[in-house]
Parts: C-alpha cells; sequence; structure tokens
C-alpha cells in the first residue's frame, strides 16, 4: 500500500484526501497546528504536526523511507518551494505534488524537484470559460464542479465607498483569508468581459466592479457580507 503526506490545511488538501481511494493508500496529513490536525482527524484521517523545515522531522513521519508521495498545499509558495527543496533532498524518488498562488512560483518548484504543479486558477479559468461559451453546461458545473456539491460561483459587487475601492486584485489573498478562490474580475466601466486574475495585467478596484469568486456556500456569504458591511463612510 502506497503511503502519502499531505502537508498544508486548506480545500484542496481536504478533496484530495477525501478522494483518493484509502483502500489503495495510507494517508497522513501534515499539519501546522493542534487545530488543523484535529478537524482533519475529525473526518477520519490520520494527521500529525510537525515542523516541515526540520528534516529529522520529516524522516520521522516517513519521507526518505516509506512515504510514496507527497502534495503540498500551503498557501504560502514559498513555505511549497522549502518543504520540496528539503523532501527531494531526502529522497530522490519520492513524488512531489505541489499547488501554487502565483504562476511565477510553478517554475521555482519545478526546478526545486516538484514532479507535478496544480494551478488553481488556471483549473478554474478554464472551467469558468467553458461555462461563459456554453452556458448549457452551468448546471452541470454548478453540481459537479470538483465533485463538490458545496463548491459554487458567485459574484460581489463594490460598491461606491467600500473600503475595498482601490485595493489591487493581487492583494485581496482570498484564498488564505475566506478559502476563496478570486476568478476575476468584471470592470463594467470597460464592459462586460471577465477579466481573469490571472494571466492579466494587474487590476485596481474601482466602484462597480464585480468580483467572480468560487468556495463554499458559507465562505461566499460571509466574504458578501464584509463586503457590504465594510465602507470608507
Amino acid at each position: 500500500m502506497k503511503r502519502i503526506a499531505v502537508f498544508g490545511y486548506s480545500i484542496m488538501s481536504l478533496e484530495t484526501m477525501r478522494r483518493l481511494n484509502q483502500s489503495l493508500y495510507r494517508i497522513i496529513f501534515i499539519g501546522n497546528n493542534d487545530t488543523e490536525a484535529r478537524l482533519i482527524s475529525e473526518q477520519g484521517f490520520e494527521a500529525a504536526v510537525i515542523d516541515f523545515r526540520d528534516d529529522d522531522a520529516l524522516k520521522a513521519i516517513g519521507i526518505g523511507e516509506n512515504i510514496d508521495v507527497i502534495f503540498c498545499f500551503y498557501p504560502d509558495d514559498a513555505d511549497n518551494v522549502f518543504l520540496t527543496i528539503s523532501a527531494r533532498a531526502l529522497a530522490k524518488n519520492l513524488t512531489i505534488i505541489a499547488s501554487v498562488n502565483a504562476p511565477e512560483s510553478a517554475e521555482k518548484l519545478l526546478s526545486a524537484g516538484a514532479d507535478k504543479i496544480i494551478d488553481p486558477y488556471e483549473i478554474c479559468g478554464r472551467k469558468t470559460h467553458e461555462m461563459l461559451t456554453k452556458p448549457d453546461i452551468t448546471t452541470l458545473l454548478d453540481d459537479t464542479v470538483f465533485g463538490r456539491h458545496d463548491l459554487n460561483m458567485a459574484q460581489v459587487e463594490i460598491v461606491k465607498g467600500s473600503c475595498l475601492e482601490n485595493t489591487r486584485l493581487s492583494d485581496l489573498k482570498l484564498h488564505t483569508k475566506y478559502n476563496l478562490i478570486l476568478i476575476g474580475v468584471v470592470d463594467k466601466a470597460v464592459g462586460k468581459a471577465l477579466h481573469f486574475a490571472i494571466g492579466e495585467k494587474e487590476h485596481s478596484l474601482d466602484a462597480g466592479d464585480v468580483l467572480v469568486v468560487m468556495g463554499p456556500a458559507r465562505e461566499i456569504r460571509l466574504f458578501k457580507e464584509e463586503v457590504e458591511a465594510c465602507t470608507n463612510y
């Protein structure tokens, strides 16, 4: 039975563990603190808390001995790069799969020794493009994207006087603050086209702009409530 270690607490890490066949793989989640470990344990998975910057701690969970695959799902790309370098130095044949939050980090991760890169923005961008060009699959996406019934897409408008006015898209950090993925923004001042958050020029938010986000309904609702309550008046 292959052994898999998943580093970093997020929607992606939990969904990855849920989708892996536990009859074929032994899965261990590696958290930064007891709270993360407890939340994962409550989902029925083995969990441990270690300092991933400590080589001895990595060895203690089996890297370099009996861990076959690791997933690096930290929200900070620098942490994923550090973990990849450390793990690769300990285990030359280890399969390393890492997520990125900024496109320029993909090359760094590959150079550090990652075997495969997961770019959630690219994935969601493709799904959004399909939805916009093929409206008949909208319902299908709502029901099946990533296999989650609680994962939704929503529009959040920036109202006049919002404290988010003049905020750059890259500064929103929705993936760390709300567990949401920012797909892009519709700038109504120039048209109705969706400008993707990745791969296009930086955008500063204005009143009337509409953010397109993806994530659990509860997180979307919380974000909407905070945006509505956040004004400069």
